[in-house]
């Protein structure tokens, strides 16, 4: 992947001269362009230059960077840090409201800036791959789907297993070992309503179902317990990706409709959000991974793939 691409903006010659420095001495990525004053900057500069990273130093003469940032971020798509010796509570507070990565304070300091510089990029740059990943398994799933249709024998068959698999795909988990299982809980549940059973089974119960269909009555008791423990293990492996996903979504676009639809349907709000302050540096440690509720994960995957049949 190419350098990544930073501009500059800060009244200060020796602010933009240390950063730059900073950022290709630490081989971070290439200093494209500086400017002096907010007056100067604008989106379609930004985009016509690839910019990834904008810093944008908070007071400037004519216009300052709140200012700037609140013109330019709607268009932007790149990340914003602003720099400042301002530390009020309320400049602060109303600079992350319109969409700042992170917050610089002056004087500078090589390795706050260091530090601050490498979260930034590494998390542009987890997008980035998110975003080419779902670009190859859209091409993939669009030119493999008919020839699945021919040749997967079996659960294929009932149209569910289309939905479920469009449906996972937008969480960015189809490629993932655990979308199998949770396929063949989607074959569970259709069968059970089609038999009269409306509430959801306990998950033991949907477990046992699954991997005493996929065994076979041959199966030892061992053998289905121990296939049960390594599928709930690649289930819980699959939500927390799909989790990963849909919060990089929300870091990307907010106003994503996969966003705002999948993250309070198939996981509770507090986790995603917890998620997302994850991605972007702010926590180093989400405890609330091994509390995702699993069961409402499967009964909203079900409900939305019965509802796109």
């Amino acid at each position: 992947m190419s350098a990544l691409k930073f501009f500059i903006v800060d009244d200060s010659a020796t602010i933009r001269v240390m950063l730059s420095n900073i950022i290709e001495e630490e081989g971070l990525g290439k200093v494209i362009g500086e400017a002096e004053d907010g007056s100067e900057v604008y989106a379609d500069l930004l985009a016509a230059q690839n910019i990834d990273i904008l810093l944008i130093d908070l007071l400037m003469p004519n216009r300052d960077g709140i200012e700037t940032v609140r013109e330019i971020a709607p268009f932007f798509k790149g990340k914003i840090i602003m720099i400042s010796q301002v530390e009020t509570k309320d400049m602060i507070g109303e600079a992350y409201s319109l969409g700042i990565e992170h917050y610089i304070t002056k004087p500078i300091n090589r390795l706050e800036v260091t530090n601050i510089l490498k979260k930034v990029s590494e998390h542009l740059l987890l997008e980035n791959s998110l975003t080419d990943i779902q670009k190859s398994l859209s091409y993939f799933a669009n030119h493999t789907n008919k020839q699945e249709t021919h040749t997967i024998k079996g659960n294929t068959r009932n149209p569910i297993i289309q939905s479920g698999k469009n449906i996972l795909m937008e969480l960015g988990i189809i490629g993932d070992s655990g979308n199998k299982d949770l396929l063949d809980l989607l074959i569970i549940l259709s069968h059970l309503e089609k038999d009269g059973v409306r509430e959801t089974p306990s998950l033991k119960d949907l477990y046992e179902k699954s991997i005493e269909k996929r065994l076979g009555q041959a199966a030892t008791p061992q053998d289905v317990r121990k296939e049960i423990k390594a599928s709930e293990q690649r289930i819980r492996r699959s939500i927390h990706q799909a989790l990963e996903h849909i919060a990089s979504l929300g870091l990307t676009d907010y106003s994503n409709p996969k966003f705002e639809n999948y993250s309070s349907s198939f996981f509770d709000y507090s986790q995603v959000r917890m998620k997302m302050l994850e991605l972007e540096g702010k926590i180093t440690d989400n405890t609330n991974h091994s509390r995702i509720n699993i069961k409402k994960f499967i009964q909203a995957l079900y409900m939305e793939a019965k509802g796109h049949q």
